[in-house]
């Protein structure tokens, strides 16, 4: 319904741009109208916030499988009509839908226990920054979102071949291959942007261009909003790589004893 309600509106943008300009090309928008309702719908299409409400539920009532082409391959085309729009595209209204995105996907992720869910605020929050330097860079926002998609697939893929989709089963991905457990960790730290992994270079460009065009106090604000984000793919490392899962003991050694009365000699 989601998905029905934005490609309406897409072509109501459209058909507003047509009645002011009389052309029904979509990657000419030139009236306010159209590009705002276009703006709306492909960030309803790619779930960024505050249109965001759908992505989470629908990644968790899924498979691993699925939710994997929801998170990488589904956001292809919405962000190829971006980037061929992105001129005449509002840059106020983007910058506010990044912000927006990186807040609500940092903290809406840290306390969520489901695998599926975490990847979908993961997601928003990613979407965040590449909407941020849409404008600015096109080459740094197909660049962020190459190695998005990179880093996305090979952590589902992980997850799909260890069937791992809550907290415990990260905790018990140790047992199960401790090489899948050490690709994990570091597909992990590289999406919370840790340097010297290749997630870091991606939002050090972004923050790098905010800069250049004197947008300071943006980039302040997105470098401290992350810090949400790797506050919970650190929460994560550490549960899959530094814990072990509860669990109960086979051994009929009493692990406390009474105490006992010591008779010390007078």
């Amino acid at each position: 319904i989601i998905q029905a309600a934005a490609s309406s509106l897409i072509l109501f943008s459209s058909i507003t741009n047509a009645w002011y300009t009389g052309t029904w090309d979509i990657t000419q928008l030139s009236t306010y109208p159209s590009t705002t309702t276009l703006t709306i719908a492909l960030s309803m299409k790619l779930g960024l916030a505050p249109t965001h409400f759908w992505l989470p539920e629908v990644m968790q009532g899924t498979t691993l499988s699925s939710a994997l082409i929801i998170t990488t391959w589904q956001k292809l085309p919405p962000m190829s009509l971006l980037l061929m729009t992105t001129i005449y595209l509002p840059p106020m209204i983007l910058l506010t839908v990044a912000i927006i995105s990186i807040l609500v996907g940092g903290w809406s992720g840290l306390n969520q226990i489901q695998m599926r869910k975490i990847m979908a605020f993961s997601s928003i929050a990613h979407l965040g920054w590449m909407m941020a330097i849409l404008t600015m860079s096109q080459k740094l926002t197909i660049l962020t979102l190459m190695i998005y998609v990179m880093m996305t697939s090979s952590l589902f893929l992980v997850m799909i071949s260890t069937s791992t989709k809550t907290f415990k089963d990260m905790s018990q991905l140790w047992t199960i291959s401790p090489t899948l457990t050490t690709i994990c960790m570091l597909t992990m730290m590289s999406l919370g942007g840790l340097p010297p992994l290749i997630g870091f270079l991606p939002k050090w460009l972004i923050l790098k261009e905010l800069t250049n065009n004197h947008l300071i106090p943006t980039a302040i604000i997105m470098a401290i909003l992350s810090l949400l984000s790797l506050m919970f793919y650190m929460r994560l490392t550490y549960t899959a790589t530094l814990t072990i899962s509860p669990n109960t003991t086979n051994s009929m050694m009493k692990w406390r004893f009474k105490p006992t009365n010591i008779i010390t000699p007078t």
